[in-house]
């Protein structure tokens, strides 16, 4: 498909967009052609489409300006391809709370219009990550092993979230591309260590895995090629915090170095630093830093999920 033909897709497929409704393009700077494209598919498919162009934000999580903002609420669909991810800001979360359906597409880039997880069949994906969001929800703690490694996670009273890349009802939000289910853990009871091996924000793909030592529900070391990249984690308690425990669902997603892909990959885990406000937790940082783990194994409570990065179930 060209790319025009795969916007089209997307906006039928994943949000459902119908003639006369307003849907508004929230691109930057980086990302111009894809935010220029998906504005002509919305156009072509009838819909009153508008683009705003923003200077790129500097880390993801930061908030986009209050133009912005203030438009992303008054829309009935919004489409974020930026450099920077928008997902956990809270221009998101009061642009849902108003009805928006909003797909955010942080570091997309035009390859990844052909190929992968924005090609996978969203039927089973929405189907899996609705199953491990329910899991993640009656779950009061989680588990990830990998190669003697262990970190513990409290869910106590949080409850999952399904980004499942079909968002066509008014509130629903999450990535696209999509599949994973994640949770923010309690902000002060997460602790061990653990290896991230596939790629993390701000570093991208991994030559070699990252070591990160976590207590009290804070990173407190992090070590390995290029780590000094992520360093400033440790700085800052609200950076620091364990945000987000995330589970990948989409058989499609390949590994390049790109997060928005990357962590959807079908049995990873990945876990994020820093802000988690937008999906139940109560930590608010300036930005949100996520790792990938490849082929784990995870338990919730005592159930085993994963093993060695396939699916377990009785």
């Amino acid at each position: 498909m060209t790319l025009l033909e795969r916007s089209k897709k997307i906006l039928a497929d994943c949000m459902g967009i119908r003639p006369g409704e307003q849907v508004l393009i929230v691109t930057d700077d980086g990302k111009e052609n894809i935010g220029r494209v998906l504005y002509q598919a919305a156009r072509e498919m009838g819909a009153e489409a508008l683009l705003m162009q923003m200077l790129p934000r500097e880390v993801s999580g930061q908030e986009p300006p209050a133009a912005v903002a203030q438009a992303m609420k008054s829309a009935d669909v919004v489409l974020v391809p930026t450099a920077q991810s928008l997902t956990h800001t809270n221009a998101r979360i009061q642009a849902v709370k108003a009805g928006a359906r909003i797909a955010t597409m942080p570091d997309i880039t035009e390859e990844m219009f052909q190929r992968g997880a924005i090609c996978a069949d969203y039927g089973e994906v929405e189907r899996l990550t609705l199953r491990i969001t329910d899991l993640l929800t009656q779950a009061k703690s989680a588990t990830i092993v990998k190669e003697g490694h262990t970190l513990r996670l409290n869910l106590d009273g949080r409850k999952g979230i399904a980004s499942t890349g079909v968002y066509k009802q008014p509130g629903q939000a999450g990535n696209l591309p999509s599949g994973e289910a994640y949770i923010a853990p309690r902000e002060d009871a997460c602790d061990g260590e653990m290896l991230i091996d596939g790629s993390m924000v701000g570093v991208g793909r991994l030559e070699e895995p990252l070591y990160v030592e976590i207590s009290g529900g804070k990173l407190r070391r992090i070590s390995g090629k290029q780590s000094e990249k992520v360093a400033f984690l440790t700085q800052d308690e609200h950076s620091a915090t364990l945000g987000e425990l995330g589970i990948g669902t989409n058989r499609g997603a390949v590994l390049c170095g790109q997060i928005l892909e990357d962590e959807k990959i079908y049995g990873t885990v990945h876990i994020a630093f820093g802000t988690n406000t937008s999906f139940g937790g109560t930590n608010k940082a300036d930005c949100h830093l996520d790792g990938v783990i490849l082929k784990p194994d995870l338990y919730l409570d005592d159930k085993l999920i994963l093993k060695g990065g396939e699916f377990v179930f009785e």
